[in-house]
């Protein structure tokens, strides 16, 4: 017996009032440089974040009080136990979504518009010079 396929759910956005207190800070392509910078400001400064990096995604996890601003940057709230725009709700609900981007028990799960992401959760950063090629990038 075969069975169809599930119905396909698009990913809508609505304005959240008020919005989510920040928990993260997104920084994708050409805005990663200034978020690194900041983000070794602030550890040096000795905030507690946690860091996920690669050559094109940095995403910074702490308190609200400890994040760096940057600009270019998107800010994340928690809606659950999923990390989204401060000021933007995703629909469906948000449970919907981690399943589908096929987060598991524990997994850091990000979703923003035209971007997800799923991964372990980082430990906290403690060598603030771990940041310094990132804030290179631009100059590649």
């Amino acid at each position: 017996m075969t069975y169809p396929p599930p119905p396909a759910v698009a990913l809508t956005w609505e304005r959240r009032e008020p919005p989510l207190t920040a928990a993260a800070v997104l920084a994708v392509g050409d805005a990663v440089p200034a978020l690194a910078a900041a983000t070794r400001a602030r550890l040096t400064d000795g905030a507690r974040l946690g860091v996920l990096a690669d050559d094109t995604v940095l995403l910074v996890l702490g308190a609200e009080a400890d994040l760096p601003w940057s600009d270019g940057a998107r800010y994340l709230g928690r809606d659950g136990d999923l990390l989204v725009p401060t000021t933007a709700r995703p629909r469906p609900a948000p449970a919907l979504w981690r399943a589908a981007l096929g987060a598991g028990p524990g997994d850091l799960c990000v979703l923003t518009p035209g971007h997800a992401l799923v991964a372990a959760p980082p430990a906290p950063a403690t060598d603030p010079e771990a940041l310094t090629p990132y804030t290179r990038r631009a100059e590649r």
